[in-house]
C-alpha cells in the first residue's frame, strides 16, 4: 500500500516538479538528458519509452504508438513540442532509432501473435513441407516410411501424426535448419536413457515461453541491445534457438529424477531467463553462448 501511494505521489506530483527543476538547472528537457546520460541500446530506449509514456503532453505520449512509416514525422513533432533546434542532428538521430525500436517491438509481437493463430492444415503444402524438412534435417540417415508413422516419436512427438503438435513448428524448424549440428546434438541428448525428454514437445513448449516473454515486454532489453532499429522475426527466431540450446544444458545440469518433473524445471528455467533479461546490457543469442 505504501509503495503504491508513493508511486502515485511521484508520478502525479513530484515527477513534474523534479523535471521542472532539472530543466532549469540543465536547460535541457528529459529526453535530451536521457540521450546525454545513457548509452545506446536498451538502457536508452527503455528510458525514452518510459519518459514518453508518462508525459502529460499528448504528442509525446502518442509517440510510443507511432507506425514505422510515421517515425520521421513524429521525431519532427516531438522536437517542435520540446523546442529543440532542427540542427540538433544527434537528438534527431537518437530519437529516430529509439522510436524505430519501440514501434518495431510492437509490430514483432503482432506478427508473432498472428502466426500463433494459424492452425495446421494438412492440405497446405508449406505446412507439410516444413514437417518433412524437419524430419530430414534431424534424421538425415533414416527415410520417413510414411507421412503418418510411429517414426515421428523418434524426434519427440507424442503420436504418429505430428500435426496435432504443430504449434511452434516454424521455430523448431528454424533451429534445425540454421543450427543443424546443435539440433542433432540436442536430439541425441534427448534420447539419454535416464535424463531423456521429448525433443519436439519440449521445443514446442519453449515456443510458448519465448512468446510469453515477448508479450509481457521482458524481451525488450535483449532486442533493443541486439538491433539498432526494427526488431524482425529473424531476431525472435534466434532468441528461441538460444532457449532450446540453454534448456538442454540446464536440464542435464539439474539432473531431474524423471520427465514427470518437467513443469517444475521448466518454471525454474523460465525464472532463470527472466532474471537474465533484467540486465539492461543483456543479449541472449546462441553465438554469444557457444564457446569457440
Amino acid at each position: 500500500m505504501l509503495v503504491y501511494f508513493w508511486g502515485f505521489l511521484y508520478s502525479n506530483y513530484f515527477r513534474f516538479w523534479l523535471k521542472w527543476i532539472l530543466r532549469l538547472l540543465t536547460r535541457k528537457c528529459e529526453l535530451q538528458r536521457v540521450f546525454d546520460g545513457s548509452k545506446a541500446g536498451a538502457q536508452r530506449t527503455l528510458s525514452i519509452e518510459r519518459s514518453l509514456e508518462s508525459s502529460k503532453n499528448k504528442v509525446l505520449r502518442n509517440a510510443v504508438h507511432v507506425e514505422e512509416a510515421e517515425v520521421e514525422k513524429c521525431v519532427r513533432d516531438v522536437m517542435k513540442e520540446k523546442k529543440i533546434e532542427p540542427k540538433d542532428t544527434g537528438f534527431k538521430t537518437n530519437l529516430h532509432i529509439s522510436l524505430l525500436q519501440i514501434s518495431g517491438y510492437k509490430k514483432l509481437y503482432l506478427n508473432v501473435e498472428n502466426l500463433r493463430k494459424v492452425p495446421y492444415d494438412s492440405d497446405n503444402e508449406e505446412h507439410e513441407e516444413q514437417l518433412i524438412e524437419l524430419w530430414n534435417l534431424l534424421m538425415p540417415h533414416e527415410n520417413l516410411k510414411a507421412r503418418i508413422t510411429k517414426q515421428w516419436c523418434d524426434i519427440g512427438f507424442q503420436g504418429d501424426d505430428p500435426k496435432t503438435d504443430f504449434r511452434g513448428m516454424g521455430l523448431l524448424g528454424y533451429f534445425s535448419k540454421h543450427y543443424t549440428n546443435e539440433a542433432r546434438q540436442i536430439l541425441s541428448h534427448s534420447n539419454h536413457p535416464k535424463l531423456g525428454y521429448s525433443y519436439a514437445i519440449v521445443g514446442i513448449n519453449l515456443t510458448e515461453m519465448a512468446y510469453s516473454l515477448l508479450k509481457n515486454g521482458a524481451l525488450k532489453s535483449h532486442l533493443y541491445n541486439m538491433v539498432s532499429g526494427l526488431p524482425q522475426m529473424e531476431h525472435f527466431h534466434q532468441f528461441y534457438c538460444y532457449l532450446v540450446y540453454e534448456f538442454d544444458k540446464f536440464w542435464f545440469e539439474e539432473e531431474p529424477e524423471s520427465i514427470m518433473h518437467f513443469n517444475q524445471y521448466r518454471e525454474k528455467f523460465h525464472d532463470k531467463i527472466k532474471g537474465l533479461l533484467l540486465d539492461c546490457d543483456v543479449i541472449l543469442t546462441l553465438q554469444n553462448t557457444k564457446k569457440p
